[in-house]
């Protein structure tokens, strides 16, 4: 339908006017613009701009519409806009306000931090909140007076909406009746999001098409149409369901307010549902605290996708209505809820380069810089293209228009080039052959069979040094607590840090001296790096950077020797001989200690202190046959009151458990201490899983 020219055309005309708006001499450009937008969408399947970039440019398709008369084909005309002038506005009951957004946990961590604040308490505990799915529809407002549906209303402005009492008798979600009235409720007004589920959003469009009539562009937009449309069988046609979320107002016939005899808003939902309401019904969930709360958001948009109606995000409410009046409201919100907003899914960008990183154990990573675009508020700019593959498989050019993605709603990734916005300047991503942090040294990349990656074997390369030194310092590794990547970047610059022996040999004195570092945060460094050289044998090798090597290969040669220097003289065979190691992992280990190179560098890290020596810590834990664990697998939730959580794991692995990190049917026992979330209530419905107190657990396992 469109040409590779045409759809070239499009698109650098939309992102003109995503930097500076359309005006009205540019009205029709604009309306054949997105309506070759929706084609690309909804029938090319090929979108060539993001979902938000579209909804910017429909807003200036709105407000020039606003003071010209609409094109009969523009896509504003799917859907009717509005009622016309003589509608009847009418006020509600109770404002419909807007809510604050939140995009992560710490946003929603921020808001439990505020409703504490303003609910005037000294902590969170016993705040309970509910949980729901945000529907991507049009909020209505239904009222409803001795049983009878009697007013159905668009939110409007929040304060006013206009009238479709009708448009919410034709749907066949609304009561007409519901017996409010056994509960003492003689008025009430409910809040509801009216939607178009997936599958019949399908079939509509498909009985448009079989009839030659315009397509719908997304199941929201038929259904706000349907809400305004003066012909309420339309509202019937188009299968609009109305899910209600809250019920905002009832009093009894002398006008008591009946809210706060409900008690909580989890309670009115369970009320609405019985009365024959379309509620979230098990999408909604009462949260004890709001780690619940959190989790269960993001379980919603792992999910999200498979669905049956369109959701943007989650809703959190305080539960308690008395806490909702303390806590109060802003001009525009409740302080007492807030959105929970899931992450655009993709948009599009310009590939205007490519850089190459060095890692730890020397693999170049190719990172594709692009020109900056938006997903979910954060703004990306480089993206990672993995290896040479990746590129290759995905035929990426410089200059290509891509396609970005967050995956995971976390790490942005390309999913493909548009071939068809190609215009011939755009240029092949040529992968290196030499360490392009060490050009002068022509030092050849090599890629080992099986591996994906091309790595630098050369571990002089300065680049590589720096990634080694900054994960040897890390949690995972030697754990110096305080001394993060910002530090080593820095020491490196000042000359202080060229291998890892230096993290140990550092000059006080002279960081003393830098700016934003002090007498007390000197010493506090010192401290952590004294600390981390009486670390177990298992820590330090792990920290060595060794390809291959991990935490639990760290553990199991931890567990074989006297002293690290011992792996000397040890054969690919007698590595082979662990249970567990293998002949990759053998074969790194004889290279990496047949190195004169690194055998200075630990003679060096043994001079300036550093434990060389297996303790304690790093020998196998003698377990008994008739220990009381043996066998099973065990599982710590909540908060322990009289031991942190790895004494607990120690204790158990002593008894012979093994410790899981989830929830599982492999799981045999699960310790719940206070606060046991999600995880406690997932072994309860398993059926299978001894759960056992603190308390249970240490008379269990203690002598």
């Amino acid at each position: 339908m469109y040409t590779p020219q045409q759809k070239k055309q499009f698109y650098n005309q939309s992102k003109q006017w995503l930097n500076t708006s359309a005006t009205e001499a540019d009205y029709d450009a604009l309306v054949d613009n997105l309506k070759f937008h929706e084609w690309a969408y909804y029938v090319g399947n090929a979108s060539v701009i993001g979902d938000e970039e579209y909804d910017l440019l429909f807003k200036q398709l709105e407000q020039i519409e606003s003071i010209v008369v609409p094109r009969h084909d523009s896509p504003s005309q799917r859907v009717s806009n509005d009622l016309k002038g003589d509608s009847q506005t009418v006020e509600h009951l109770v404002p419909m306000l807007s809510l604050g957004n939140s995009y992560n946990a710490e946003d929603l961590q921020d808001f439990h931090k505020q409703v504490i604040k303003n609910a005037f308490l000294e902590d969170g505990v016993g705040i309970e909140y509910t949980a729901e799915p945000k529907y991507d529809g049009g909020s209505v407002a239904l009222v409803y007076e001795n049983d009878l549906l009697v007013r159905g209303a668009t939110r409007g402005n929040g304060s006013k909406g206009e009238e479709m009492t009708a448009n919410a008798k034709a749907m066949s979600s609304v009561p007409l009746k519901a017996m409010f009235s056994e509960y003492g409720i003689y008025k009430a007004e409910l809040r509801g999001e009216s939607i178009i589920s997936k599958a019949d959003f399908d079939v509509i469009n498909a009985d448009r098409l079989a009839n030659d009539e315009v397509l719908f562009a997304n199941p929201r937009n038929a259904a706000t149409g349907g809400l305004r449309t003066k012909d309420a069988n339309e509202t019937k046609k188009r299968r609009i369901q109305t899910f209600i979320f809250q019920l905002g107002y009832a009093i009894d016939k002398n006008g008591n307010d009946l809210l706060p005899s409900l008690k909580t808003h989890y309670n009115t939902l369970e009320l609405l549902a019985k009365l024959g309401f379309k509620t979230p019904g098990e999408g909604a969930r009462l949260c004890n605290t709001i780690e619940e709360a959190i989790e269960f958001c993001a379980e919603w948009e792992a999910k999200r996708d498979t669905y049956g109606y369109e959701i943007d995000g989650m809703v959190v409410k305080v539960n308690s209505f008395d806490l909702q009046e303390t806590i109060g409201y802003t001009q525009h919100h409740p302080k007492w809820a807030i959105a929970y907003k899931f992450k655009a899914k993709q948009s599009t960008s310009k590939l205007i380069g490519v850089e190459y990183q060095i890692g730890k154990i020397g693999s170049v990573t190719p990172v594709a810089k692009l020109d900056p675009v938006q997903l979910a508020g954060v703004t990306v700019s480089s993206v990672s293209l993995h290896n040479e593959d990746f590129i290759t498989s995905r035929d990426l050019r410089i200059g290509d228009t891509v396609v970005v993605e967050r995956a995971g709603d976390v790490i942005p990734y390309i999913v493909k080039a548009l071939e068809d916005l190609r215009d011939g300047s755009e240029q092949p991503i040529t992968f290196p052959q030499y360490c392009p942090s060490n050009i002068e040294d022509n030092i050849g990349l090599v890629r080992l069979e099986g591996e994906s990656a091309w790595r630098c074997p050369d571990c002089s390369c300065g680049e590589q040094i720096l990634q080694r030194m900054i994960f040897h310092v890390s949690k995972d590794a030697m754990d110096i607590d305080g001394f993060g990547k910002s530090y080593v970047e820095k020491f490196y610059e000042m000359g202080w840090l060229r291998d890892l022996a230096d993290i140990y040999d550092l000059p006080y004195d002279q960081i003393q001296e830098l700016e934003g570092f002090g007498e007390r945060s000197v010493m506090k460094l010192k401290k952590a790096i004294e600390k981390a050289k009486q670390n177990p044998i298992h820590r330090l090798l792990h920290s060595l950077t060794i390809h291959h090597l991990g935490k639990k290969g760290g553990k199991l040669f931890a567990e074989e020797v006297g002293h690290v220097m011992d792996f000397r003289t040890w054969t690919i065979e007698d590595f082979e001989g662990i249970k567990d190691i293998g002949p990759v992992l053998a074969r790194n280990m004889v290279d990496w200690f047949a190195d004169e190179r690194n055998i200075a560098l630990l003679e060096r890290m043994e001079d300036l202190g550093v434990n060389l020596t297996q303790l304690e810590a790093d020998k196998p834990i003698q377990v008994s046959a008739d220990a009381p664990l043996v066998g099973k697998t065990i599982l710590f939730t909540g908060t322990l009151q009289t031991m942190g959580r790895k004494e607990a794991q120690q204790l158990a692995a002593k008894a012979g458990a093994k410790n899981i990190s989830a929830i599982s049917s492999k799981l045999d026992i699960l310790v719940a201490g206070e606060k046991a979330g999600s995880k406690l209530k997932k072994a309860e419905a398993l059926g299978t899983v001894q759960i056992l107190t603190e308390e249970a657990f240490v008379a269990l396992v203690k002598p």
